[in-house]
């Protein structure tokens, strides 16, 4: 099941993608007398998608005024509108690390966090702030809890997992590496785009997607969370064992290698106004953001 979350003529709505295009749940509900949540986070926070596949499987698919007339023209909200924590993987890739050149393989999960302003939704223009310089751009699978767990299993990790989005870690570098802590290099006013789509873990594989980020069209990553050092289930086990996690907490499972740092000094050009860049991760979709 691949959902949405968007505001249309002022109201927020829930989607999902469909066959035959964007049904509008909310719509589809109200026609066949049944309730559903006001959003995509009180969704995810009831963990009962029933309801949802029963609205799915009810509703008439030539029936055009339940559905979204032009999804391009959708204003869309982050995946997550207010998760509690936004936990970050560094370093999660060998090919990664070996072209960052900074440090050994990690032994454990290389944690860093993100705050709520840094969410940034599916076609958001994302302006640059004005300090540092070295922009850069990290794509990623990203985890969305949906139970609360502490100190869980690996082997009983998944089955807290709600579904699975889009990230793009986006980083100022010269600010990552201020000093030890990468905060301020990463937690800027929209430098944590996730969507457009949550794809409920029921119907996805989180081990073995192709994962992909363009620049202006240009492919500069292209990997697969095969590769990953530490897969989804470690990284939720490990940090459950620090401290609880709950429904609508995201987890940016790092990225692969082809990020701008990894470049030759000299090869270096970094990010700038009017950039357009595009992750797409198989089996979710494109995420789509704009640079000013």
């Amino acid at each position: 099941m691949k959902l949405l979350h968007y505001v249309q003529d002022g109201k927020l709505g829930i989607g999902v993608k469909v066959e035959r295009g964007v049904l509008d749940l909310n719509k589809a509900a109200k026609r066949l007398e049944e309730e559903i949540p006001n959003s995509l986070d009180e969704v995810i926070k009831s963990g009962d998608i029933n309801v949802i596949q029963k609205i799915i499987d009810s509703a008439n698919n030539e029936d055009l005024a339940l559905f979204l007339e032009n999804e391009e023209e959708v204003e869309y909200l982050p995946a997550v509108s207010n998760p509690e924590k936004i936990v970050c993987v560094g370093l999660n890739y060998l090919s990664h690390i070996e072209e960052a050149k900074t440090v050994d393989v990690p032994e454990t999960p290389i944690l860093f966090n993100k705050f709520n302003n840094a969410l940034a939704a599916q076609n958001e223009i994302i302006s640059l702030p004005k300090v540092g310089k070295k922009f850069d751009y990290e794509a990623e699978l990203v985890i969305i809890i949906g139970k609360e767990i502490k100190d869980v299993e690996e082997s009983e990790a998944l089955s807290a997992v709600f579904g699975y989005s889009v990230g793009n870690d986006l980083s100022v570098r010269d600010l990552q590496f201020t000093s030890s802590q990468w905060l301020l290099g990463k937690t800027l006013d929209g430098f944590a785009p996730v969507g457009p789509y949550v794809v409920t873990a029921d119907s996805i594989d989180p081990s073995n997607l192709d994962i992909e980020c363009k620049v202006n069209g240009e492919v500069r990553q292209s990997s697969n969370t095969k590769h990953m050092i530490f897969n989804c289930a470690t990284i939720i086990s490990y940090i459950s064992k620090y401290m609880t996690l709950k429904p609508g907490d995201l987890i940016f499972t790092g990225t692969p290698e082809g990020v701008i740092l990894g470049y030759p000094e000299n090869e270096q050009e970094w990010l700038k106004p009017g950039d357009e860049i595009e992750v797409t991760i198989e089996k979710i979709g494109t995420l789509k953001n704009r640079l000013a």
